[in-house]
């Protein structure tokens, strides 16, 4: 429904300031032609030892700044941020799901569904809590943790790295459901696909997330080459239970056939341009979102030797380890930048070191539907005299 965007905030307001029945809030995008002071921020009621509070956890492109609000503060708190130029807000109360979203002529489209009846424990210390906990079925059957629930000592990077990619995950899936670019249903589930899964760690990780945790109806596929991996993975999704839901195909991220096509494309730690294969099919599907952590960067390094660096910037390249680094960047940069001229709202972001790779880099796109200009990626190009493996795939 759509409607005045002030009336539609008072009612955010309203239900963001009621301590007894608010159990989250959630919001980010942003405003056409506005940009925020945050990325995102969210929000939810802690009883501490003073009293209850307002948490509000305010994220730029780096951090989390959290602060807990007491009653004399929290309205002027909550008023900063509804004057914030957000596009969308998520406000999730015992009684519904209110969603708002800022429509380009600057109304509000507002829609409703039934909330869950009562309010979860509001304990500080949950904030704290783990994505997963060490004890999860997921963790022990990868054999992350031990029978007995604790991660064992040579697998606590990998269990960071499942951690991080989560609350990665999390926010990308909030923000879409925000914006009301994802409306998963018990008979429309959000399907999401892992594009050279392997040992499919963060396949079923993402799974528990977000069936047990999340709460969100979900058919996943991974993809993988090797038919040793299908295997593995198949069994381990029967001994968890949820072969129904987590299914495993042998093909390459190129010629691999979905039968429906995905909400969510995820491809981490991808070799070489085995990323762009994914971010181009992500595109070709019209997914909602896509994130990628790319591996190596070997395709644009080899086309930095090959060719002159532009002036002033021949010492950039002059050695080969500022040479590779320099690969990455603009690898990545170039990336972005195409994903945006085709309708997505692309970050790159750190993420964390995986046992696989040093690299740390996150590519994350959400769809919005606004294509960006392409004059800066032409100027890139142009001035380096590089052609990316994306912009092949694209056409």
């Amino acid at each position: 429904m759509i409607e005045p965007l002030a009336p539609a905030l008072d009612r955010v307001r309203d239900r963001l300031l009621d301590p007894d029945s608010l159990i989250r809030a959630l919001a980010g995008g942003r405003r056409k032609g506005q940009r925020p002071s945050w990325t995102r921020v969210e929000l939810r009621y802690v009883d501490l030892k003073a009293g209850r509070r307002l948490q509000i956890t305010r994220y730029d492109d780096t951090q989390a700044h959290v602060a807990n609000h007491g009653p004399e503060d929290a309205p002027r708190a909550v008023d900063e941020l509804l004057a914030e130029p957000f596009g969308n807000w998520h406000v999730e109360t015992a009684a519904e799901t209110l969603q708002l979203r800022v429509t380009k002529g600057g109304e509000a489209a507002v829609g409703t569904t039934a909330g869950p009846g009562s309010v979860p424990e509001r304990s500080h210390d949950r904030s704290k809590a783990r994505m997963l906990p060490e004890d999860d079925p997921v963790l022990v059957a990868l054999g992350i943790s031990d029978a007995d629930g604790r991660v064992k000592p040579s697998r606590r990077a990998k269990y960071r790295q499942v951690e991080e990619f989560l609350r990665e995950l999390g926010a990308s899936i909030d923000d879409a459901l925000a914006a009301v670019r994802l409306r998963p249903t018990a008979e429309s589930p959000l399907q999401v696909v892992d594009l050279g899964c392997g040992n499919a760690y963060l396949t079923f990780a993402a799974h528990a997330w977000l069936t047990r945790v999340r709460g969100l109806p979900v058919r996943l596929v991974g993809v993988d080459v090797k038919e040793q991996s299908r295997a593995h993975n198949t069994g381990v999704a029967e001994r968890l239970g949820v072969a129904d839901q987590v299914t495993f195909v042998v093909a390459g991220i190129d010629d691999v056939v979905l039968e429906t096509a995905p909400d969510v494309v995820l491809a981490l730690h991808a070799c070489d341009t085995a990323t762009d294969d994914a971010l181009a099919r992500g595109i070709g599907w019209e997914a909602t979102l896509i994130l990628a952590a790319p591996c190596c960067h070997k395709d644009i390094s080899r086309q930095l030797r090959e060719r002159p660096a532009p002036a002033p910037y021949t010492l950039l390249t002059r050695d080969g380890i500022l040479r590779e680094r320099l690969a990455d960047t603009l690898t990545d940069a170039l990336r972005a930048a195409l994903l945006r001229t085709r309708g997505y709202r692309t970050d790159v972001v750190e993420f964390v070191d995986s046992e696989h790779t040093p690299r740390n880099t996150l590519i994350r796109a959400v769809a919005t539907g606004s294509s960006a200009p392409d004059d800066e990626y032409v100027a890139l190009t142009s001035a380096w005299q590089v052609r990316p493996r994306l912009a092949e795939l694209l056409g």
